[in-house]
């Protein structure tokens, strides 16, 4: 086994062993006995700290949830901003966070991809993560009310985050004018009445508050790059 590392709790620890196993293999190439010996830990203690591999991957995401909140304390600049602006800038800073684990989450997403049932349980670790990206933007609520945002953000974190992967620019030009497409395609939904939307009526005015117009100037910008990208 390997030596112990000295620093870190034994949660952290095993996050960082698993990410960096994640960099070098597929998902389902991991192994609990890997992770534990590239932590440092027993099984016993890996075994008290995470009940199971996937579990060690939703304790990653909170980290990163923490290091966007974290973020936005004491942050006034976006105070005066529209909640859709708030919720822009938010989503981006995870992106930023999620950099230095690329090659992991990766190979985290090609395995989820091909097992639904874990597929399903990470769709409740995303929705989770969601819902306080939302309250960090000042968009916040309960019930159903509240799930409906949370699901929603989700689905259009999960199809930014294609764009992201393959996104090698540092400051993420391809991965913004992605998430400002996604928005506004979901603004005409609801401008439009979509059909969709319509069977879902009860759940509308959720979706309208989440997807709120944004300013005309970050329009304008994507507008700009989208008619100068080979995007």
């Amino acid at each position: 086994m390997a030596s112990k590392p000295e620093n870190g709790s034994v949660h952290q620890r095993a996050i960082d062993a698993l990410m960096a196993l994640l960099a070098e293999k597929d998902w389902n190439d991991v192994s609990l006995i890997e992770i534990a010996s590239r932590s440092g830990l027993t099984l016993a203690e890996l075994r008290g700290a995470f009940p199971s591999k996937g579990a060690i991957l939703a304790g990653f995401a909170r980290t990163i949830d923490q290091q966007v909140l974290k973020g936005d304390e004491g942050a006034t600049d976006l105070e005066d901003q529209p909640p859709r602006e708030r919720l822009f800038d938010v989503v981006m800073r995870r992106f930023d966070a999620l950099k230095p684990y690329k090659a992991a989450i990766r190979s985290a997403r090609k395995g989820l991809l091909n097992d639904p049932l874990a597929a399903s349980a990470w769709n409740r670790v995303e929705t989770n993560s969601a819902q306080w990206m939302l309250a960090a933007a000042g968009i916040e609520e309960s019930g159903a009310t509240a799930a409906v945002k949370a699901q929603g953000l989700a689905v259009i974190f999960a199809r930014v985050l294609r764009t992201w992967l393959d996104d090698d620019d540092s400051d993420m030009p391809k991965t913004m004018r992605e998430l400002d497409r996604q928005l506004r395609y979901a603004e005409r939904l609801v401008e439009t009445g979509d059909v969709i939307l319509g069977a879902c009526r009860p759940f509308r005015g959720a979706i309208e508050s989440l997807l709120a117009r944004r300013p005309r100037k970050r329009e304008t910008e994507a507008t700009t790059e989208d008619a100068t990208s080979a995007i």
